[in-house]
């Protein structure tokens, strides 16, 4: 062993002269590793939160841009539909039936002369829309008893969370077709809302509640009641904004399967009615023609996969990203 040698292990023993016989430990000395460069942390640099890292995780995904442009794109449509067409979607006429696209109408007519284009584009508004309010509802909702249970707990929560089952053990789409049958002369858009949100609320109650039930653990919920905040207050404050990663997922990822549901209560039936224009509607109607004129059915099937499929993405984007530990490779 080298002078060198015997000086630097000399250095680094004493660092740990204290130790009892036979525990002495040998650590290179600070000035012989580069690894004090590596843990340093930049005490210079901006604070970030998940949400600023979040979001530089979205601006690099492509699945993110691609669902994104879609989505805004299906929005703008829903929100602007006469910028996409001139033609009146309930205007129709009997000489124009199944006659094939040309360059004022290149989705061609359907059986009752009707424009399969302007259909499509203002058959957005009403799916897009119920889509968007079940949603919102559903949230607030669920989210609302979800937090409730899981942060005050007891019986409580073992009431809410009886009623939750309750519910659970409902499929969703054969309560609301029970439910409609009292409500089909109606052509409001609120009766699918309500509906489907009576029967969906409860897989948000229970994403909520058990994050509810996650964070209300954390040191920040105790140093807040240690200042005297209130119950109340720590909720609504603290723990369901701290909470609201996995909610979000959920609504984004659940947005698509709610415009499906009505597309499905309307194709059946006993959702919307034939003078509302909505996609279900129409795929309802043009089902007897696949056949003879596929034409028909495909555009508003066409668009109905696609607003679903982009929602989709765009649920799995903001779950990658809000949920590191999900991310798929």
């Amino acid at each position: 062993m080298t002078a060198n040698s015997e000086n630097t292990k000399t250095q680094a023993k004493s660092i740990f002269s204290g130790s009892l016989p036979g525990q002495e430990r040998f650590v290179a000395p600070l000035e012989e590793t580069p690894l004090r460069d590596v843990d340093s942390i930049d005490e210079e640099a901006p604070a970030t939160s998940m949400w600023s890292d979040a979001w530089k995780t979205l601006r690099k995904n492509p699945i993110f841009i691609i669902s994104a442009i879609l989505v805004i794109f299906i929005l703008l449509v829903a929100l602007f539909p006469s910028l996409f067409t001139k033609q009146d979607p309930v205007v129709c006429n009997l000489e124009n039936s199944l006659e094939s696209g040309n360059a004022s109408h290149p989705f061609g007519f359907d059986l009752q002369g009707c424009d399969v284009y302007s259909r499509v584009v203002y058959g957005a508004r009403t799916s897009v829309s119920i889509g968007i309010a079940t949603t919102i509802m559903v949230t607030l909702l669920g989210g609302f008893i979800g937090a409730i249970a899981g942060f005050f707990g007891g019986w409580l929560d073992a009431i809410l969370s009886r009623v939750t089952d309750i519910f659970f053990a409902i499929p969703m789409l054969l309560g609301a077709i029970v439910l409609l049958q009292m409500f089909r002369t109606s052509t409001s858009i609120w009766k699918i809302v309500f509906t489907l949100t009576l029967f969906g609320w409860v897989s948000m109650a229970r994403i909520t509640r058990s994050a509810v039930m996650e964070a209300k653990n954390l040191e920040f919920n105790t140093a807040s009641t240690a200042l005297g905040s209130s119950p109340i207050r720590n909720l609504f404050r603290h723990i369901v904004p701290n909470s609201l990663a996995p909610v979000i997922v959920m609504a984004t990822m659940s947005l698509g399967s709610y415009i499906v549901s009505e597309a499905t209560l309307s194709f059946l039936g006993i959702g919307l009615p034939t003078s509302v224009v909505s996609w279900g509607g129409d795929i309802s109607t043009a089902q007897n023609l696949l056949r003879t004129n596929p034409s028909v059915l495909f555009y508003p099937s066409a668009a109905l996969a696609i607003t679903v499929l982009a929602f989709i993405m765009l649920g799995d984007a903001v779950k990658d990203a809000l949920d590191p530990k999900t991310r798929t490779a």
